[in-house]
């Protein structure tokens, strides 16, 4: 199949690397309808990039693969664009468009509702920045507001999942320690950052499930 598409195009990349880059050499021989869900999924962004195509159309290039296997289309797509190939990608896994997109459209019911640079867009849809922790879920985070400086945000963002939203510095996070200390839990994974692109995208789409 690889030879087919390769074929067709002036200057083709190399069926046998390709093959050999993707993890697919040693199935080279097998029917399509016996890989696995991830192993089409590699042929058929193997068959995509064969040709050496200026502008590469992907949809869910990722989608059944496990995280080796994503890892590896990562760095190849990565490959891709240092060497000057555009690629529009659609994904619903948003690490993935983090760590692979120069420019973000979040598109919801048919609506663009955001766009930019991954960096731009959690900077702009964040607080000045995120103490996140996970203790006991249920805990009333109305009595860490009381206690924290005026203008800081508390919030459960999942059970036993916490989010401080405002400027992080030693006094807040020792006032969080404090007030764990005080409700009896350990503040565990305690971690300062800005809000992640999956954040921004809850935010701005909503969190009930879409049919």
């Amino acid at each position: 199949m690889l030879d087919l598409v390769a074929a067709c195009a002036a200057r083709p990349l190399d069926p046998a690397w390709l093959l050999d880059v993707l993890g697919l050499a040693e199935v080279r021989r097998t029917p399509f309808k016996r890989l696995s869900g991830g192993q089409q999924q590699r042929l058929s962004l193997a068959c995509a990039i064969v040709g050496r195509p200026e502008l590469v159309f992907l949809d869910e290039p990722t989608a059944g693969m496990d995280p080796q296997a994503r890892r590896l289309v990562w760095d190849l797509l990565t490959g891709l664009r240092e060497d000057g190939v555009s690629v529009l990608l659609t994904t619903h896994l948003m690490e993935e468009a983090e760590a692979l997109a120069d420019d973000v459209v979040i598109v919801d019911g048919g609506r663009v509702v955001a766009s930019g640079a991954p960096d731009a867009l959690t900077a702009e849809h964040a607080e000045d920045a995120q103490l996140r922790f996970r203790a006991r879920p249920g805990l009333d985070t109305q009595l860490l507001v009381a206690a924290l400086p005026e203008g800081y945000l508390v919030r459960e963002s999942a059970p036993g999942a916490y989010r401080v939203c405002g400027a992080v510095d030693p006094q807040v996070i020792s006032t969080v320690t404090a007030w764990c200390a005080q409700q009896g839990v350990l503040a565990e994974e305690l971690h300062v950052g800005r809000r992640d692109l999956e954040e921004v995208f809850l935010e701005l789409t909503g969190r009930e499930l879409r049919t």
